[in-house]
């Protein structure tokens, strides 16, 4: 994946809060929640940490402005983005809300941005104080994306993916992805409860898989404001690949097999390492959202 050397980043699209002090005391784990691996399941490319019965023991943290602001000062144009971790978080999150504000203007409906918060270790939220260790995920209650950067390590060394900059372009995808959902009103269902491979919890990941596909298949075409160029100007098969092997890496049937031995279909809530690649692929082949409806 490559971006145009030249295009203007916007950073006020990301929020770094990285570096900030932290008040307070730390995240527990409750509500019925049990062990590491109800944890990775739960949030591993979720919807806020509420749903993990995550609360906070003292004063909450909160995602306050940096003094170290690093995206702020360091991330300028699309050659920072080329060549910087956070620097290319940016570039996908204005790639990935540019796509989809003009898609929902052609549908004659308004899109509402949502900022990404870069947090390390610990952060507060409208959903409850969530760790690093639930990965990245979308927070409904205040329209926010939350990502711990060393998720990316974890995400090769701990779930075999293959990585890349596509692999974690495509978490960033699938979470904005959660944020059409919230703005369409479909992230609702996903709050039943239940579980299991054909759970409302399943359908809502899957498509937002598919929705992060759909965004894959105008990437290089969609113009940026700035230069009237594509902002990302090259995206190869093997990006691609990438992409599909970071989902498969973190399908429910490859997390329990991986953590716990066997897999337990039952209490599924994201799908299966083959569901999750169908549906990223079926968004990323047809580019239109109309065709993620995993709710048929």
């Amino acid at each position: 994946m490559q971006f145009d050397d030249d295009a203007g980043l916007d950073t006020s699209e990301v929020q770094d809060v990285r570096g900030s002090r932290i008040p307070g005391g730390g995240a527990t784990i409750g509500g019925g929640v049990v062990g590491v691996i109800a944890l990775l399941l739960g949030l591993f490319f979720g919807v806020g940490p509420d749903q993990l019965g995550l609360s906070s023991d003292g004063d909450e943290p909160s995602a306050t402005a940096s003094s170290l602001d690093e995206v702020s000062q360091d991330c300028h144009t699309g050659r920072d983005a080329n060549t910087k971790d956070d620097c290319r978080v940016v570039a996908v999150v204005n790639s990935v809300q540019d796509y989809w504000a003009q898609e929902f203007e052609r549908r004659g409906e308004t899109y509402t941005s949502s900022r990404t918060v870069l947090f390390s270790q610990r952060v507060g939220t409208a959903c409850g104080n969530a760790t690093s260790a639930v990965g990245p995920f979308y927070c409904p209650g205040d329209r926010k994306v939350f990502l711990d950067l060393d998720f990316f390590g974890e995400l090769r060394t701990r779930f075999g993916a293959s990585g890349g900059p596509f692999a974690q372009a495509y978490v960033i995808a699938h979470e904005y992805g959660h944020h059409v959902q919230d703005l369409t009103g479909t992230l609702d269902k996903s709050q039943d409860g239940r579980t299991g491979a054909n759970s409302n919890s399943v359908r809502v990941e899957l498509q937002a898989d598919c929705y992060a596909g759909v965004w894959a298949h105008h990437a290089t075409t969609q113009k940026d404001e700035s230069t009237g160029r594509p902002l990302i100007t090259s995206l190869t098969d093997a990006d691609i690949t990438d992409g599909l092997d970071a989902a498969a890496a973190v399908g429910d049937d490859r997390i329990q097999e991986r953590f716990q031995g066997r897999v337990s279909p039952e209490s599924w809530t994201h799908g299966s390492s083959e569901q999750r690649q169908q549906w990223f692929r079926q968004g990323y082949r047809t580019g239109d959202m109309a065709r993620c409806d995993t709710f048929r």
